[in-house]
Order: C-alpha cells, then structure tokens, then sequence
C-alpha cells in the first residue's frame, strides 16, 4: 500500500496500466486462444477477448466496491501480502517454465498454443459460442488469489481519496485496461486463425517465448525483492514504469511476431 502513489491522477493511470498488464496473464490468453479457436468462423471469434475480460473485470468491480465499503473497519494483516506475493511468485514461474516448455517442444510446423494453470482446470468451459457463457468464463477466471488482492489493493488505495466512488473508479480503469489486452488478443488470434500458414507459426513462437521469458523475470524481481530492501527501494515509486515497459515489451512482441512471420512468409514465394 505504502508503495502506491500518493497522488491521484497517477494512481488512475497506474490502475490502467496495471489492467493492460494483467490482460496479458497466460491464463488469459491460453483461454481467449481457445475460446477464439472453439469458435472459428463465426462472428463471435473476434469479440472473444473483449466477452472475456468484460465477465473478469465485472467481478474486479465487485470486489473493489465491496472491499471499499469495509476498508474503514477493516484492516489488512501483513501476513496477506506476503502470502500474495509468494502465490504470485509461485504462479508466475510455473508458467514461464510451461510456456518455454511449449515453444521448444512444439514442432516447426506446429502453432505454440499458450499455457494457462487455471485453464487446466476450467478449460472444459471454453468450449461456448454463446457471448454470455464467455463473459461467464472470464468472471470464473477471476475467482483466484491473485485477482482478488489485486482488485482489493485498488480498493484500499481507493478509499484514501474519498470512499467507495474511488474504488469504484479505480477498478473499473483497471478493468478497462484489461479488455483493451485482451480484446486485441482475440483479434489478433482470430486473424491467425484465418491463415492457419507460417504466419501464425513465427508469430505463435515469438509471443510464447515473451510470456515465457517475461513471468520469469517478474518472479525473479518478486523474489529478488522479498529477501533485499534496496532492490523492494528501488521499486518504490516506479510501479507505473515498471508496468507501462512490461506493456510495451509484449506490444512490441506482438508487432515483432507479425512483422517477422510476414518476412518468413515472403521469402519462402
């Protein structure tokens, strides 16, 4: 909390940023990936990300109104953000070794799938065209840990400018952010659904290894911050930096794996 900024338009653009973040999550994106595969060809295919994170983010918005309302009588224990910050380290390895694991091992003409941890579990629910059970999903999605502390956190801060309306405000940018991720997500795999080439190969391979290698180096940083005060120092203050070059790093990628699988595409004509 203390971590946070202390002024409030900075504290907005960081919840933004902190929700095109987290609509990167390879949770999000292994399941927009088959929900946007369940439904080639049909008109929903495109708006499979932007259903996603409206059903996620709805659910954001419901727990920062609600942690906002009782934020006056109630305290957080320490104990809850430590336990957070490890369940996030944890989470976060995990799918950096499970995504780098699915690009090497996919084959040259194979299209490298995204690796979520909660997908496993509720994957059985992508299988739906219908825009409400999608929306459904992604606010199934965001029944976890690490959702939940995050929307809570924004809800804290919230109530130190105002109240409720200020929670309310932050959860809905954080949500905004979000379905901005997420729906260009869905597009972008929608169109490389439509050329099932080496296109969607190059490009499927070069987005994988940036999740791959960017949850590992955020797990690291966690840790690296845990256990050394100068480095948890360093970070004071530069959340939003260090949210908007996470951003831009994947954006870039995304650019990267277009650009690079057109070139590949061209020179084998």
């Amino acid at each position: 909390m203390d971590s946070l900024p202390h002024d409030w338009f900075a504290l907005l653009a960081l919840a933004f940023t902190l929700g095109l973040k987290h609509g990167f999550d390879a949770d999000h994106l292994a399941t927009i990936d088959g929900l946007t595969r369940f439904n080639a060809g049909k008109r929903v295919a495109r708006w499979c990300g932007f259903l996603f994170s409206l059903g996620h983010g709805m659910v954001v918005m419901a727990v920062a109104v609600g942690v906002g309302a009782l934020a006056r009588t109630w305290q957080v224990p320490q104990w809850v953000d430590d336990l957070g910050a490890w369940i996030a380290i944890g989470f976060l390895t995990a799918l950096g070794v499970l995504n780098l694991a699915a690009v090497l091992s996919a084959k040259p003409h194979e299209v490298v799938r995204p690796v979520g941890l909660k997908g496993r579990l509720l994957g059985r629910f992508a299988s739906t065209a219908n825009p409400l059970l999608i929306a459904l999903v992604g606010a199934l999605f965001a029944l976890s840990f690490d959702t939940m502390s995050q929307a809570a956190l924004f809800a804290l801060a919230g109530t130190q400018f105002g109240g409720v309306a200020h929670s309310a405000l932050l959860g809905l940018l954080f949500m905004a952010g979000m379905m901005v991720t997420d729906g260009v997500n869905g597009l972008w795999i929608a169109r490389l659904l439509r050329r099932a080439d080496q296109l969607a190969c190059v490009a499927s391979r070069v987005m994988g290894l940036a999740v791959a290698g960017l949850s590992l180096l955020v797990a690291a940083h966690g840790v690296l911050k845990y256990f050394y005060p100068t480095v948890a120092g360093f970070g004071e203050g530069r959340e939003l930096a260090f949210g908007l070059i996470v951003v831009a790093v994947l954006a870039i990628s995304f650019l990267a794996a277009t650009l690079l699988a057109r070139t590949t595409a061209s020179a084998q004509i």
